[in-house]
Formats: structure tokens, sequence, C-alpha cells
């Protein structure tokens, strides 16, 4: 694999290079014009994307929602991401190398190496580059993410250019992708094939916004003085403002979410560009890949069901129990809790009634890490509750799906949660979710009432009320005949991307 290159040291050798958006439209005026046709080409951007490398939601939409977008013949759908150091070398070894070239990250020149896989109809593309992304750990949190993803931003547009893949829909996604669109419709228009691309920018979630001083505006993002206007706020580089405010359309991944962060509880201060920005903006709920997340062929599980046979799931519930120290005992409710351990997660809100929760004949189960409180208090309390709580701080995709499947309720009381997937997977594995009447939990989970519904909610931020709303679980828990009604429209309702595809299908034609 190429090495990398931080910068050229002389002019020479720098207009040598082939990169940034100048050389990009000397290449490209030899080829022939795009022809935009019926068939589709979407490109999306992103930082991580399942099964390649996963550290959370937005993983699981860009392994998705391309797969699904795919199954659409007349859809040519690419994704391009980051080569880190992290991505699964199984799939890895299947890479093939395409091309390589510099790019401008402000006054610098780096290398970047494009690798091509086809992967469950959909091409995906990742840049290389060692200094950005061979990095041991977490793929964010870094001193330098700013210059890495400005690098990466850019380097997406490069790649279109020298592959000439020029898309009908450039798709970016949260912040790390922001700098594509804010390139694209700010410094790469002078070029035909770029002008004509139409950009959908989707808020993951907006508390996470790419915020740098202003410093780095031309030094490090090497931005026009023409978009400043645009991309300054509060005295400082906003990626995810300019990105709202120069994408042809914004999307959300709920319709609650988009219709919340109007309001400065949830916006974290950009609610009044949202509002100045609410015609092109839409919300969609996420899906999940219901051939992934299937109980009825899942690998992870000690024995697989279906919604009409569950008996395989009185099984997983039983290896569990016997699994995590619990009494095997089939009449008594498993409460379970998979999520990262941070406060809008709503884990002020079990802390502050677990004591009383475990008062009563259930068993709790917790798997997460996140904040040294939360892992701290869980690990005292499942050490003075013995054989009626456990928890294990970690992240373990065998033992979340072995709990997903031998559970009985899944609480997700989140503060705030712009769609949340595990209430969705919860319900699929019969796994009945509890969960705050926010974002997307309130698209995805609708309180049963013996005619319809699929879970139980609650809408107020306030722990007793979460603990009524459980006690009624548990209470319907003890009907069998009523749980298993409840049970079965949770594992029936639709979470795949069909529908939502579709939506975003429509979106596109916009």
């Amino acid at each position: 694999m190429a090495t990398t290159k931080k910068k050229t040291t002389t002019s020479k050798t720098t207009t040598s290079k082939t990169t940034t958006s100048k050389t990009a439209t000397k290449k490209t005026e030899k080829l022939p014009k795009i022809k935009f046709t019926e068939r589709k080409k979407i490109i999306f951007l992103g930082s991580e994307a399942a099964p390649f490398i996963a550290t959370g939601g937005l993983a699981d939409v860009l392994g998705s929602l391309p797969k699904a977008l795919a199954k659409n013949k007349n859809n040519d759908v690419s994704v391009i991401l980051p080569l880190y150091s992290a991505v699964n070398q199984e799939l890895r070894a299947k890479f093939t190398f395409m091309t390589s070239f510099n790019v401008s990250v402000g006054w610098r020149w780096q290398y970047a190496g494009v690798f091509k896989y086809v992967y469950q109809g959909v091409t995906f593309y990742f840049i290389d580059n060692e200094y950005y992304f061979k990095r041991e750990g977490n793929i964010y949190g870094f001193y330098d993410d700013g210059e890495r993803f400005a690098f990466f931003s850019r380097a997406c547009l490069d790649t279109i250019a020298r592959l000439n893949i020029y898309p009908d829909i450039l798709h970016c996604n949260d912040w790390q992708t922001a700098g594509s669109i804010i390139y694209l419709k700010g410094m790469y228009y002078g070029d035909e094939n770029f002008r004509k691309i139409k950009s959908v920018f989707t808020i993951h979630n907006i508390e996470y916004q790419g915020i740098f001083g202003m410093d780095t505006f031309e030094s490090l993002f090497g931005f026009s003085a023409n978009l400043r206007q645009l991309v300054e706020f509060d005295g400082n580089v906003n990626l995810m403002k300019g990105a709202i405010e120069m994408s042809d359309i914004v999307s959300t991944v709920s319709p609650t979410y988009a219709k919340e962060i109007k309001y400065s509880f949830f916006a974290h201060g950009l609610e009044n560009i949202i509002k100045r920005n609410e015609q092109k903006i839409y919300g969609i709920l996420n899906g999940i890949d219901i051939d992934y997340y299937n109980p009825e062929t899942d690998k992870f599980l000690f024995k697989n069901y279906t919604a009409e046979d569950v008996s395989g799931k009185a099984i997983c519930k039983a290896e569990l129990q016997k699994m995590l120290n619990l009494p095997v005992r089939e009449d008594v409710p498993i409460i379970a809790v998979i999520s990262r351990l941070v406060s809008h997660k709503g884990l002020d809100l079990i802390r502050s009634t677990i004591e009383s929760l475990l008062s009563q004949d259930v068993q709790v189960v917790i798997l997460g890490k996140g904040e040294i409180v939360y892992e701290n208090f869980f690990t005292h309390i499942s050490a003075n509750y013995k054989g009626k709580c456990a928890t294990v701080i970690a992240f373990n995709q065998d033992l979340s799906r072995k709990i997903y499947s031998g559970a009985d309720i899944f609480l997700m009381p989140s503060k705030m949660e712009p769609c949340g997937l595990s209430q969705m997977i919860a319900s699929r594995y019969g796994t009945v979710a509890i969960v705050r009447e926010t974002g997307g939990l309130n698209d995805s989970i609708k309180p049963y009432t013996g005619s319809e519904g699929n879970g139980f909610t609650f809408h107020d931020y306030n722990a007793h009320d979460m603990l009524y709303t459980i006690n009624e679980a548990i209470r319907t828990y003890k009907d069998k005949n009523v749980w298993k009604d409840v049970q079965y429209r949770a594992m029936t309702t639709d979470f795949s991307w069909k529908v939502q595809a579709g939506e975003y299908e429509s979106l596109y034609k916009k």
C-alpha cells in the first residue's frame, strides 16, 4: 500500500499532482458529457458503514439503505468511505486498487488512494491515507478530526472526477461529510459535471455539528472568501450549518425529529438555521436490515424462531439466564437495556428507579459502555442484586443478539433520540419495547391498546412515569394470551427499508 505524503515541497512538484478541483476539471474536459436518463446514479458519502466499519447507527443506515435502493434496478448506488485500519480485514483483502492522486487540504497536499469493492449490489469506494486513517482504537475523537474529514470530504469529490462517476444525487451524512456539499456548491461549481449534481444532506444527530475555530476557514478547509457567511456560526466554522444552508434537500432520520430540531432543546443552537431552511427539510424514519436482524436465521441465537412459532425464544431466554448467572425461570420477565451508557439515553431515569424495579419479581440485564459514573453505578447494582441484575460493561455483538432474543421487555427511555434502531431490533426479536415518545422512538413504537400498538410508551421525561409504564408492561406480561398478541404485533411491524427507500427515491426526484 502506498505511504502517506504529507505535502509537496516545491511548486514544480505540486503542479505535477492530480488532485484539486482545478486539475479534476482539466481532466474531465476530455470526457463525454454525462447523459442523465431514468436510471439514477446515487453516491452516498459517510464516515462508517456496516459491515466494513461500525460504531453506531450511521453504520447500520449506510450499510442497509444503499442496499435497499440498489434493489431497484433503476438505481446505480455507490458509497464512499474512509479506509480505516480497523476496516474488516476479511473484506479488505478483496478490495481492488483503482487509482491514487493528491488532495489539497488548505495549503497542504495529501496522498489519496482509492479502492473498490462491490458488496450486495452496492459499489463501495474507500479513500486510503495512512496518516489520517491508520490509527488504533476509535475512528473519531482525535485532535485533528477537522483536518481528517476536510481531506476526506474533498477527496470524495476528486475521486468522483478521477473515476468519472459523476452522480445525479450526492447524499452526504452528518458533519464528517458536510464539507463535501460546501466544496461542491461553493468551489467545484465551475465544472459543468459537478454543477449538475443535486445534493441531499442527512442529519443523523444535530448535536455533533463539526465546529472549528475561524482560523481553520482558509488554512485548513481552504474555503473561498465568498463562503464565509454560509459557513460561519457564532464566530466559528460550523460544517453542519454550511451543509444545511447549501444542500438542495435536508433530511433527518425520523419525522418527529424533523419537527423537534426547530426548538432549542433539541437543536443545540441551530434552531433558527433549521427554521430558515424548513421548506427543504424532510423527516424519514430509518429502517433496519431485516435479513441481517432475523430471528429465523440469526446465527448468534441459541435457538431460532419466528413470529408464528416463538417456542425457540423460551430456549434463548433460559440459555441467557444461565450465561449471566441468573436463575432459570420462565415466569419472570427479563427487562433489558442495550445502550451507550450516557445521560441522554435516559440512564438517570433508570438509575433513580432501578432499586424500586428490582424489589419486584423481575430480572434486569444491562449491556453497554459509556460514562464512568453509569458504568460504576450499574456494576455496583449488579453486585448488590446478584440473581436479579446482570451488568456487562462492553460493546458485544454476540451478547447483544442473545439479549435481544432472550429478554422479554426492552427499555429505551431516551431524553432525545433522533431515530434509534435498538427498539426496532428488539421488536423484531419479540422483545417488547418501552420507549419515551421522542424522535424516532415516537414514530416506531406505538402504545398497545389491545386492538393496536406494538409496545409501551410514556411522554414526559419523568422517572415515575417511566416506572408506571414498566409496571404496566409487567402486568401485561403476566397475561400470556395478551402478551403473545403484543409480542406478535412487535415482531410483525415492518421496520424494513422498503417503504423508506421509496420515500428517499421521491426526495431524489424532487
